[in-house]
């Protein structure tokens, strides 16, 4: 559980740099944390994500509502060290 969301945590470079492209929007209460992670896109996505970016300790440092699909950079700050994509909120 990462801030109250069930997450599944992508291990790997690949499932790093996949995240949630192909993948269909996760139920509300689940995503997906990237580790080792400050930056994201949503090239290829199909639907739009919330990316909450936490710091090394867990701590929300950034939250981005609504990336909508194809945005090409989405930055968390020098702080960040993990990001937690969920589907965007209604």
């Amino acid at each position: 559980m990462v801030n109250g969301v069930r997450a599944h945590v992508a291990s790997g470079f690949l499932a790093r740099a996949r995240g949630l492209i192909g993948r269909p929007p996760p139920p509300p209460g689940e995503g997906l944390l990237i580790p080792h992670c400050n930056a994201i896109h949503t090239f290829f996505m199909s639907y739009p994500i919330d990316a909450t970016f936490l710091d090394g300790e867990g701590c929300v440092v950034k939250t981005v509502h609504n990336v909508r699909p194809w945005r090409p950079f989405v930055w968390g700050g020098f702080r960040a060290r993990q990001v937690l994509e969920t589907a965007a909120a209604p």
